[in-house]
């Protein structure tokens, strides 16, 4: 089972961080760095999001150094965990208040176990993460991680010293953002031992976890060592529980492909019959009816699976679309949102969309406990964590 550790965080000391904080580097645009930087010379982007030539890391390493020097940023005098708490309402209306711990999660090293992927990744260049890690030597962002094991969110219920809050409406909904530091040794002897009582299940953050995995194996090689800072990485874990987690769909998006072709392959495995135009209600649809739909130029129809098509396969409807397009010339891409799907389409970006359904979270604890992998880019966990409310250095 991993460890999963205190540590003497490294946090903004200004109480006001609305300026200062942003959505995790891989969804931002250079627009939307220019409008965080435009915040505040101190915001987090001119770090974790480096411009500039060669020299951009190292640039910001200094740009981090002098922030601790100056006082903009401040280290714990001692370890802790930081409750992170996410209060929004969710797709369906329904009022969510989600829990989880951040703290250093061990790197362990791939198939080893203890910290389990959920889903096939995309191959990424690793290169840009792994040379901000070498010239900070801090881990900026946080990996989200799902305890398999039970208790974690009623041991996070009682608050902890506020050190932080945050409203905002990136995502197009209000959410709160809170965060609470927990330093009492009972409780964070407790959050520490049943973390490492299951399996951690990585949610978000594979690319981060892998960099996190290479730097630990150059510490080892410089130092001989295999106790520093660089066995464990910075993570956010909440229970894997109903009220803990919000999933939502991320659709499939088909370029270079021939629509006759995708209609026949999909022919063999669906029923597909005329739909309206997918809105705000389709996606409780295709979950009550158990369907899906795919968008063209000529419209929207409903695909629902022939009765036996999908004997033998894991109800996933990621899994069900690679099974019926087995073979079938296309160049397949991802796009989280109703919205910007059907954009995608009625631009020509996409000569089709298929929109799928939230995994649901037996699925997601099934696969985990099989030890398998999901198609990648199965899951959307919302609401994005924001960057810069803890830091966690990985020297001194």
């Amino acid at each position: 089972m991993p460890r999963f550790e205190p540590f003497r965080a490294l946090r903004y000391a200004a109480p006001e961080v609305e300026r200062l904080l942003a959505p995790p580097y891989d969804v931002l645009s250079d627009s939307d760095v220019d409008a965080l930087q435009a915040r505040s010379p101190h915001n987090i982007t001119y770090v974790d999001v480096p411009r500039g030539g060669a020299d951009r890391y190292e640039t910001a390493a200094r740009t981090l150094d002098g922030w601790v020097a100056d006082g903009v940023l401040a280290r714990d005098p001692e370890p802790s965990f930081t409750i992170y708490r996410l209060r929004f309402t969710d797709g369906h209306g329904a009022a969510r208040d989600v829990a989880g711990v951040l703290g250093a999660l061990e790197v362990v090293d791939r198939g080893a176990g203890g910290v389990l992927p959920h889903e096939r990744t995309i191959p990424k260049d690793a290169t840009d993460r792994l040379q901000l890690t070498r010239a900070t030597r801090a881990n900026l962002s946080p990996v989200w991680g799902l305890s398999l094991a039970s208790g974690l969110a009623a041991l996070l219920a009682e608050p902890g010293e506020p050190v932080g809050r945050l409203v905002d409406d990136t995502e197009g909904r209000m959410v709160e953002h809170v965060w609470e530091r927990v330093t009492d040794p009972v409780r964070v002897r407790a959050i520490r031992d049943l973390l490492a009582s299951d399996d951690v299940l990585l949610a978000d953050g594979h690319h981060r976890y892998a960099v996190s995995r290479t730097y630990r194996d150059e510490v080892r090689t410089a130092t001989g060592r295999t106790d520093t800072e660089a066995e464990l990485t910075l993570a956010f874990v909440a229970e894997l529980v109903a009220d803990q987690l919000s999933v939502e769909a991320i659709h499939r998006l088909y370029a270079d492909a021939d629509v006759a072709a995708l209609r026949t392959a999909f022919d063999r495995f669906f029923v597909r019959t005329p739909a309206g135009a997918p809105d705000a209600g389709t996606a409780a649809a295709m979950v009550t009816d158990n369907h899906l739909v795919l968008v063209t130029a000529d419209g929207a129809e409903r695909l629902d699976p022939r009765p036996g098509a999908f004997d033998g396969v894991r109800p996933l409807d990621g899994v069900w679309l690679e099974t019926a397009l087995e073979g079938v010339p296309a160049e397949t891409s991802y796009q989280h949102g109703l919205d910007e799907a059907l954009a995608a389409v009625s631009d020509g970006r996409a000569v089709a969309a298929v929109l799928v359904r939230p995994v649901s979270l037996a699925e997601i604890g099934r696969t985990a406990r099989e030890g398998l992998l999901m198609p990648p880019k199965s899951t959307f966990f919302t609401p994005k964590l924001k960057t810069g409310a803890v830091l966690r250095p990985l020297a001194g």
